[in-house]
């Protein structure tokens, strides 16, 4: 009998999106994984989990905004945006933003 197989590491594609974004600004040299583990390990004490991959974004949406790289604002404009488009297009298609009807 063989052993059952590892549960997958990302439940959803997102999952993967976001790690491989914080990997590859890390390789661009916009936070350290030092200051990538200090500002995970302080949004997890204040709730979350470690492999919590919308805490990970969170994280990720801070650091950006702390470095000047987006602004608080622009974030919540692109999540706006994306929900409008996400309730505009129809169910099993994928959620583009130029189906935001607010565009």
């Amino acid at each position: 009998m063989s052993a059952p197989p590892d549960p997958p590491v990302f439940a959803e594609p997102w999952e993967a999106q976001v790690f491989a974004m914080v990997v590859s600004l890390q390789d661009a040299g916009l936070f350290t994984p030092g200051e990538w583990a200090e500002a995970l390990g302080a949004a997890s004490r204040r709730g979350g989990g470690p492999t919590d991959y919308a805490l990970w974004l969170e994280t990720v949406e801070g650091l950006l905004a702390a470095r000047g790289v987006t602004a608080p604002g622009a974030l919540e404009a692109r999540r706006a945006a994306f929900a409008r488009a996400a309730a505009a297009t129809p169910h099993g298609e994928p959620i583009r933003l130029e189906n935001d009807p607010g565009a």
